[in-house]
């Protein structure tokens, strides 16, 4: 990882961080890109296995990222100004999340580990686990429930 500041995430803003800085603190574990049923009587969120259409299980990442918005309208797209409203379902151990609510990164981050694989070396990812949206119909989704909290 070139042009980001030394251990940036400990000293800058969300909002002052550049582009590269902000994709870096995504730990690639893809759990944004599950599916998540929310009980409107409860607020509660449940993540489901069943995986965005663009996402690749193998690999945990979007097959086209940089155009995920045209394949996938609903996609949202994280910023320092969507975070506060979304923060709330995203991931207990999400970078995002965590920096937003003023606490550490985990120690298998790949920050802190310098191995872009250490989250899934650590278990903290989804791949493998998923099933795409494409072979579920939404009706069923609440028999693919999986213990994730946000």
């Amino acid at each position: 990882m070139t042009n980001l500041r030394p251990r940036f995430w400990e000293t800058v803003p969300l909002t002052k961080m550049t582009q590269a800085e902000w994709e870096a603190l995504c730990d690639g574990c893809g759990k944004c890109c599950l599916n998540k049923l929310e009980y409107e009587d409860t607020g509660e969120v449940a993540y489901t296995r069943i995986s965005c259409r663009l996402f690749d299980g193998d690999t945990c990442q979007c097959r086209d990222y940089p155009n995920r918005k045209l394949h996938v309208p609903e996609c949202v797209v994280l910023t320092p100004k969507t975070l506060p409203k979304i923060a709330y379902w995203m991931p207990a151990t999400c970078a995002y999340k965590l920096l937003f609510q003023k606490r550490k990164l985990p120690d298998w981050h790949p920050l802190l580990t310098g191995d872009p694989e250490s989250t899934h070396k650590s278990g903290q990812s989804i791949m493998g686990l998923t099933i795409p949206e494409t072979q579920v119909p939404e009706d069923d989704w609440e028999d693919y429930l999986i213990e994730e909290t946000p």
